[in-house]
């Protein structure tokens, strides 16, 4: 049976962050934590949605990590306990609403996070109790703002998947001048993010039609636009489509992923300091060249309405157009460029096998497969 399930409330234009009181309001909340990163609070966007909230009094937690940990988890719930917080509001990129959703579980369930990971069957024990949440995204890549799911990095090193749709934010206010002068590299490598996120989930197997139309849709925006707001911070126009590839493909991804996050999902966890989608950036090829012989691929003709999404002209050019753009964009052509090395195979491929991506790939890979993918990424 497919289940399809569309979304929350998405309050998208140019200067929206103003309509974050209104928000609250609606919501319920009135002494929210924010929750962001040192890099957000040094560029003035931590201000800036304190300025929003006049009158209205925020405690704020600005250490998460560039990959959320469940350290960050606890020290943030420490935080809305000390503070008597109600809500949250996540102000950043990927890393921060992942951190404030782990915040939305501690806060009001009880026991360890991994209890309520997905591959450890956790995701039914993710209840309405959930802290309300509005995330406000400052980068075009994750779309967190609209999916059901955060990854974080356990105390055991594992990094994670929880899924719920108690985690979805009850609002999303997508603002895409907080990304104006966002830096090249990290423009580049979250807005590949987006591509990934929309690539994938058009080639998993499920049946979600709408989640094809807007990944598709997605996916031409993205590839249009991302050279342009990677050269100029200043490109409103770039800037307004990138944030909505990012938050399309996370509304199309609840359909699944596959194997190029399976992959960086793992290699991520073993090595945080890796971003993840310029991961994706790198392992998109190789897993796009796996999956063309896949019976759904090919019986729907995938490969080639993705590469007449993209303007070119035959599927086969799909890998080649990507390679091409990881370097227009100047992010590494590949693993080895990020001091990835062949003795960690192993390890990232028993991390690729346990992620919950790895069985909504078009084809189930082996260990052989993955092994395979990675040397083509080298």
């Amino acid at each position: 049976m497919a289940f399809i399930n569309y979304v929350t409330q998405i309050q998208f234009e140019a200067g929206a962050l103003k309509l974050l009181p209104q928000e609250c309001e609606r919501i319920g909340i009135r002494r929210p934590l924010i929750v962001t990163d040192a890099g957000i609070k040094a560029a003035g966007l931590l201000q800036a949605a304190l300025d929003a909230l006049p009158g209205m009094e925020a405690a704020v937690y600005d250490q998460t990590p560039s990959n959320p940990t469940e350290a960050a988890v606890r020290e943030a719930t420490n935080v809305f306990h000390d503070q008597a917080c109600d809500g949250l509001i996540a102000l950043g990129g990927g890393s921060a609403i992942d951190c404030a959703k782990g915040v939305a579980i501690a806060a009001r369930h009880e026991g360890p996070l991994k209890t309520y990971a997905t591959i450890e069957g956790g995701s039914p024990r993710i209840t309405d109790r959930c802290l309300p949440l509005i995330a406000v995204p400052t980068t075009s890549g994750t779309g967190s703002e609209v999916a059901r799911g955060a990854i974080l990095i356990l105390d055991d090193g594992r990094k994670l998947g929880f899924h719920s749709w108690h985690l979805v934010p009850r609002a999303a206010i997508c603002d895409p001048d907080l990304t104006l002068g966002l830096p090249a590299r990290l423009t580049a490598a979250t807005g590949m993010d987006a591509v990934a996120h929309c690539m994938e989930t058009f080639m998993a197997p499920a049946f979600n039609p709408p989640a094809d139309g807007i990944a598709l849709d997605g996916l031409e925006r993205a590839w249009k636009h991302i050279e342009r707001a990677t050269r100029d911070g200043s490109d409103r126009e770039a800037r307004l489509n990138m944030m909505s590839a990012s938050m399309q493909g996370a509304m199309a991804f609840q359909k699944g992923l596959g194997c190029v996050h399976s992959l960086s999902h793992s290699l991520g966890g073993i090595d945080p300091r890796l971003h993840h989608g310029t991961l994706n950036a790198v392992f998109l090829p190789a897993v796009v060249q796996f999956n063309a012989s896949a019976q759904s691929i090919r019986k729907e003709n995938r490969l080639a309405r993705m590469a007449h999404a993209m303007g070119l002209p035959a599927p086969d050019t799909i890998g080649q157009a990507i390679k091409d753009m990881n370097a227009r964009l100047g992010l590494p052509d590949g693993l080895a460029a990020m001091g990835v090395g062949e003795a960690q195979f192993d390890a990232i491929i028993d991390g690729a096998m346990a992620d919950h991506c790895h069985k909504t790939n078009p084809r189930l890979a082996t260990r052989d497969d993955y092994r395979a993918m990675l040397q083509q990424s080298m």
